[in-house]
């Protein structure tokens, strides 16, 4: 740390789709370890890619960021806005001999590469444009523009001491000189991101695993400017339920998806966190407390499997700890995507009733829909319970209920009562058939406290529909 006078770390997304799983989980890890020790983290958008980056990617990060609750100290920077740093940065490697331009046409690279795989070389640019001492370079065509090679040293190792897998050495004959400059001036990544991060003072990189093979040319990179290296942190994928990467391009999902889909913040962070870190056994835990525990210790080298039933369990906790009026609010939310009007004020006071059987809000939004929109049991439902024999029981009780004059939890459990007591039949057998009709399905909480909570006209209108 000596080159750095604090703690930074960086999330760097590309603007080509959404804010999915394995990026947010890197966004978690490099900004609790920045709050742990008092540092900075950055949000940088890299957009490089100019024919597939799209504002609405831009929007949708940073809506999932805000969402999650990784607020950041700077940024959102755009690389797309700093061309002209990087075309000095490759003005100062050309001048000082460390980068230089090639005009190898596509065709003569693919030829090259044909004549290397034939002899069963690997594939490698053989640096035939690099100047050297004592070398002759070919007159430039006119008619080619050229990009911008960096000149890899040739000998030697490049060895860093990764955060989480230990030291990697790799050897430089096993790279070549990459481009880090387009035909049309724009930076690639490998020489963008090394410039962004001597600029920026990153002092530790967390990224996933499928960068380790660029870090040699980045480390390259960075010591051919005189700038300082960070520390690099390489996390193992994330496996989805096929046992297969999780990626933008092959099963992940979007963040917003799962706040959509009725998932808290609190529950996507703790569970995201525990997918390649841990702190003893413990599986339940706030942001804060993470941000206290996080100092880049216990982060697992092996890949982490996605379980949707461990998400729900651990979501579920949170559904049930937050605060009601909150809950409330959310629920209104699913429910107007579904198209039912309702009020937090109306939903609150339902909610503690079935919050503990909710993994989602979602879920939760499923059951107290019953009370806002119309219901529509199974038939399998009404063919079982909606007997010949039950709705003589079921007209009974809707007198009883409809004679009521205060519609309350305990004049409701007497009207039941004094039901069973006249039909002979059983709790179950009157319950059920009752919840099927007016709830729409055949297992609730306790019915006196299902009942009480829904308007005594609209109970009586449903068991008069048998």
């Amino acid at each position: 740390m000596s080159s750095f006078d604090k703690i930074r770390t960086r999330i760097a997304p590309s603007p080509t789709g959404f804010l999915h799983l394995g990026t947010a989980r890197t966004a978690l890890y490099s900004w609790a370890y920045a709050r742990h020790h008092g540092g900075e983290f950055v949000l940088r958008i890299e957009d490089t890619d100019v024919a597939r980056s799209t504002q609405d990617s831009v929007d949708q990060i940073i809506t999932a960021m805000n969402w999650l609750g990784l607020n950041y100290d700077e940024g959102p920077i755009y690389q797309m806005q700093r061309l002209d740093r990087y075309t000095a940065a490759i003005e100062q490697l050309i001048a000082a001999g460390k980068a230089y331009r090639c005009y190898a046409t596509p065709a003569e690279l693919d030829a090259m590469r044909e004549a290397q795989r034939a002899r069963g070389e690997k594939t490698l640019y053989d640096r035939r444009w690099r100047p050297e001492p004592g070398k002759t370079l070919p007159t430039p065509p006119k008619d080619v523009k050229p990009v911008v090679r960096f000149a890899n040293p040739i000998d030697g190792d490049v060895t860093w001491d990764d955060v989480v897998k230990g030291p990697i050495t790799i050897n430089n004959r096993e790279i070549d000189d990459l481009i880090i400059a387009r035909t049309d001036g724009v930076p690639t990544y490998n020489f963008a991101v090394v410039v962004d991060d001597w600029d920026m003072r990153i002092s530790h990189v967390f990224r996933g695993d499928e960068h380790v093979n660029n870090t040699p040319w980045q480390i390259n990179i960075f010591n051919a400017l005189g700038a300082p290296l960070p520390s690099f942190g390489h996390l193992p994928i994330i496996l989805g339920d096929d046992g297969l990467k999780l990626s933008k391009r092959r099963g992940a999902v979007s963040v917003m998806d799962y706040a959509a889909k009725g998932y808290l913040p609190e529950g996507m962070l703790n569970y995201l966190a525990r997918l390649g870190w841990s702190h003893g056994d413990d599986e339940l835990f706030s942001a804060e407390q993470m941000v206290s525990w996080f100092d880049g210790s216990h982060l697992s080298k092996s890949p982490a499997q996605w379980d949707p039933a461990k998400l729900d369990w651990v979501n579920g906790h949170y559904v049930k700890q937050i605060d009601e009026a909150r809950l409330a609010g959310l629920v209104v939310e699913q429910m107007a995507a579904k198209g039912i009007a309702a009020t937090a004020a109306q939903i609150q006071p339902k909610v503690s009733l079935f919050k503990d059987r909710c993994a989602t809000v979602a879920a939760l939004a499923d059951w107290l829909a019953m009370y806002f929109a119309p219901v529509v049991p199974s038939a399998e439902d009404r063919a079982a319970h909606i007997t010949d024999a039950i709705r003589p029981a079921l007209t009974a009780l809707a007198e009883r209920l409809g004679a009521l004059a205060e519609w309350t939890k305990p004049n409701i459990q007497q009207a039941l009562k004094e039901t069973l007591t006249a039909t002979g039949l059983k709790m179950p057998q009157l319950a059920v058939p009752v919840r099927v009709m007016v709830c729409g399905r055949a297992q609730t909480p306790s019915l006196d406290a299902v009942l009480e909570h829904f308007d005594q006209k609209k109970v009586l209108e449903r068991l008069h529909s048998v």
